[in-house]
């Protein structure tokens, strides 16, 4: 159709969007040039703005690399990750999940360790932290024989492929679960950090006065057929940016209770304190078991 006037676009887009074969993805086209064409309107962008978010958007995809997700920091610094993450778990929306954002930092094929065993490969001084986890369903019974990957970041708040002072694959590791549905591991304590900021999204979070620290916390990814994958993340209570975090991803089912002890270790005699214990459940949900594209290599 001829355009005679700026109404004719949005009806002439639609139309076009409509024709798509693909059922699921004409869906979400038609909702996309919908509400975008009525974003447009709402804030009645200038030809200038356009332009700039347009650059925006290349700078955004040129920052990518083998260690850094730019698009990935931006999803979760405008609050869409969690959303996303909210909508598609934990019956809809509508009860408590163990689900979380997946984050710019996983990474394929980290070292399997034995139950029990560490997975700090490089001098890391930090309080030592015992992690012990169980994976259930959600009618409380366990899950053997589920592969999960752990990996947090350092105590100065680094991951190791961000820090060259530290290890190949420091701080991660991947476990299966015992036939109790049970894993167990040896850490450092992990602190919160500030995400990346020397891109777009460092350039947004000034403009809007906003810090750019997460809360610590310690991710896993739980993989097992029969279930959906859960990726998850563990925060520390005490974290002074506990009800701030930049990427919304905190909520109240993913708080785990990190016990800070002065005592020795009753086991591990290279332990004199303090130190830390993690105990805590992961909650599966059936599902069909697709690893998601890491972020990063």
């Amino acid at each position: 159709m001829l355009i005679a006037s700026e109404a004719d676009v949005t009806t002439a887009a639609l139309d076009v969007m409509a024709r798509t074969d693909n059922l699921r993805l004409r869906e979400i086209l038609v909702s996309l040039v919908h509400h975008l064409h009525g974003f447009v309107r709402d804030v009645r962008l200038t030809e200038a703005e356009f332009r700039e978010a347009v650059a925006l958007l290349n700078e955004v995809g040129q920052l990518a690399s083998d260690t850094h997700n730019e698009m990935m920091l931006m999803a979760g610094s405008l609050g869409v990750s969690s959303l996303i993450c909210l909508l598609n778990n934990g019956d809809g929306g509508n009860t408590e999940t163990s689900q979380s954002l997946l984050g710019p930092f996983w990474r394929l094929n980290s070292p399997r360790v034995e139950n029990g065993g560490s997975i700090v490969r490089s001098d890391t001084h930090g309080d030592p932290l015992f992690v012990t986890a169980r994976v259930i369903d959600g009618q409380g019974r366990p899950i053997p024989g589920a592969e999960i990957d752990v990996w947090h970041a350092s105590p100065v708040g680094l991951y190791e492929n961000q820090d060259p002072e530290q290890a190949e694959m420091n701080l991660r590791g991947k476990f299966t679960t015992d036939g109790d549905g049970r894993f167990r591991f040896r850490s450092v304590m992990m602190i919160g950090y500030p995400i990346p900021t020397s891109g777009v999204v460092g350039r947004l979070l000034k403009a809007q006065r906003r810090h750019p620290m997460r809360p610590a916390h310690l991710h896993a990814l739980i993989f097992k057929p029969g279930f959906k994958v859960l990726i998850s993340q563990v925060y520390d209570p005490n974290d002074p940016h506990i009800d701030s975090d930049v990427q919304f991803g905190v909520t109240r089912s993913l708080i785990g209770d990190f016990v800070r002890h002065q005592e020795p270790h009753p086991v591990q005699a290279d332990v004199a304190g303090p130190w830390y214990s993690l105990d805590y459940t992961y909650v599966m949900e059936p599902g069909e078991a697709i690893l998601p594209r890491p972020p990063i290599r």
